[in-house]
């Protein structure tokens, strides 16, 4: 892929924005990164980790899906991209993260505010790849397609892109990594300019309540709640993962 008339590719795009992520820009993410054994988020990196045919199925991944979702209630003020999800073996999104870890994203050491009676979470990415390309939601909102139950029990058409049901990596996993990526540009954080919530109908529900992310009060929290609550503010991730 290359440049065109002064028009950045998207690859070159992408490595841009990666480079200049929570993975690699703030401190306290980038540091666990480094304690973890993960290859550090470099521009250099990500173009030799990844070769063209992947960047090349993460832009049609991206595209089809902005252009799938075009209609969905906020989809205006959605973001789609590439998210890089680690290695779980080596730093387990879906768990909560040391207080340390969250210092330069929230201002100061603050632990994450984690239902206990959460289980252990779907794995949407597995272990034995450092980082994985992801197209989903990378802004601080994702697109707003009902409740959980709306979400899980509505026609597979409605959420399958380019053959993928999108639904399936709605995941703890992929938000908890969208977090960290952020640095400390979080989603769905009531300082940005709207407060939402982020559901996982991916995941099962446990004792009859639906998992979801938020940044509020100053900490991550992965919560549970009422799983026919589809006000504006529940928002969703539809994702494809670039393998």
């Amino acid at each position: 892929m290359r440049k065109s008339g002064g028009v950045m590719s998207f690859k070159d795009d992408q490595i841009a924005r990666l480079a200049e992520s929570g993975w690699a820009r703030c401190a306290s993410v980038a540091e666990a990164v480094a304690q973890a054994g993960l290859p550090a988020v470099t521009p250099d990196y990500l173009a030799t980790a990844f070769p063209g045919e992947l960047w090349a199925a993460a832009e049609r991944a991206v595209l089809a899906l902005r252009g799938h979702f075009a209609s969905a209630r906020f989809a205006d003020e959605t973001t789609y991209g590439i998210l890089l999800v680690p290695d779980p073996g080596k730093l387990d999104t879906r768990r909560p993260t040391a207080a340390a870890v969250r210092a330069d994203q929230l201002g100061s050491p603050a632990n994450d505010v984690f239902d206990e009676r959460l289980p252990a979470g779907v794995l949407g990415v597995r272990n034995g790849t450092p980082w994985t390309m992801v197209a989903t939601v990378t802004g601080a909102y994702g697109p707003s397609l009902g409740s959980h139950n709306q979400i899980v029990d509505g026609p597979a058409a409605a959420f399958t892109v380019d053959g993928v049901d999108t639904r399936t990596l709605m995941i703890r996993q992929l938000w908890g990594a969208r977090v960290l990526q952020g640095g400390p540009e979080l989603p769905d954080c009531e300082s940005n300019q709207r407060w939402t919530f982020t559901l996982f109908p991916g995941e099962g529900l446990t004792e009859g309540l639906a998992e979801s992310g938020t940044v509020l009060k100053g900490r991550v929290r992965f919560r549970l709640g009422k799983p026919d609550r589809g006000i504006g503010s529940a928002r969703v991730a539809p994702a494809i993962a670039v393998t």
